[in-house]
């Protein structure tokens, strides 16, 4: 007589709880969602929850319409593509080099890298080292700063250090320099950390609003989190309709989904690469 099992109670208490938390998080982005493809006199009257009311495109043909938002938004990718791509290229080379017990000094550099983490800088230091450099008023300014990140850096040499020597050593023995076997062996086999650490800096980059605020002036530089803030706080819908700004809230709204699901689309296409990555992180850390 066979026994049946009972299946366990855990695993469905926890999918429950985790899809309930979830759904209680999508909410106010399903609001924002419905109130950007509303009627403005149905957002004015709260008559809007996570389904549009009087469906209408007219807060985002008026945000596609104002040309400062176009501006802003490719100057955000293009700070966002360019830091990334570099902030990967110097935090893998600065891991590889530091996950090599015999570099001297070592011991010192982690120690420092650990206190930034522990102890970030502090606003106005920032801002006179960022002025000395002459950076101020450059998109610069939101790149070099942050071009390497202390917690992405030690994720790096923690991978590195993972790495079998024994694949090092007989690249040496064929006669491959430093270089050749940090582009030809360490990167490929980093796939999954660089894609994972890449995320982390591309949404950073992304969201980057801090350094916009101090060290930019020309409102031909401010990024797309800069202009959102303008919309939000200082109520400037800039050229837009002014028939439309009955509905200033649609236009802050539609304006938000336009910041916010670009990046969104980024984590599907490479959740295969952060997942692994991920889980190479905890079993080598």
């Amino acid at each position: 007589m066979s026994i049946r099992k009972k299946p366990p109670i855990f695993p469905i208490i926890n999918a429950t709880l985790l899809i309930g938390i979830s759904l209680v998080m999508l909410i106010p982005f399903l609001n924002i969602l419905a109130g950007s493809f509303s009627d403005g006199q149905a957002i004015l009257k709260g008559e809007v929850s996570v389904f549009p009311v009087q469906f209408t495109f007219d807060h985002y043909m008026a945000v596609f319409k104002n040309m400062a938002i176009w501006r802003a938004f490719g100057i955000t990718i293009w700070v966002t593509i360019a830091g990334t791509a570099l902030s990967l290229l110097f935090t893998s080379l600065m891991g590889y080099g530091l996950s090599k017990s015999y570099l001297k000094g070592r011991s010192l550099m982690m120690l420092l890298i650990i206190i930034t983490m522990i102890f970030p800088a502090p606003l106005i230091p920032s801002y006179l080292v960022v002025k000395s450099f002459g950076l101020l008023d450059s998109l610069h300014a939101l790149i070099i700063p942050g071009l390497i990140s202390a917690f992405n850096l030690v994720i790096m040499i923690t991978f590195f250090r993972g790495i079998p020597k024994a694949l090092t050593d007989a690249a040496t023995i064929d006669g491959c320099d430093e270089f050749n076997i940090f582009g030809r062996i360490i990167l490929p086999l980093s796939l999954p950390s660089l894609t994972t650490i890449g995320l982390f800096y591309a949404v950073s980059y992304w969201n980057g609003y801090m350094g916009a605020i101090m060290y930019l002036r020309n409102p031909s530089l401010f990024t797309l989190q800069v202009k959102l803030r303008q919309l939000l706080v200082e109520n400037d819908v800039g050229s837009m309709d002014s028939g439309m700004l009955m509905s200033i809230e649609g236009i802050r709204m539609a304006t938000i989904i336009v910041a916010t699901v670009p990046i969104l689309f980024i984590y599907p296409m490479i959740q295969k690469h952060f997942i692994k990555g991920a889980m190479l992180g905890s079993i080598k850390g």
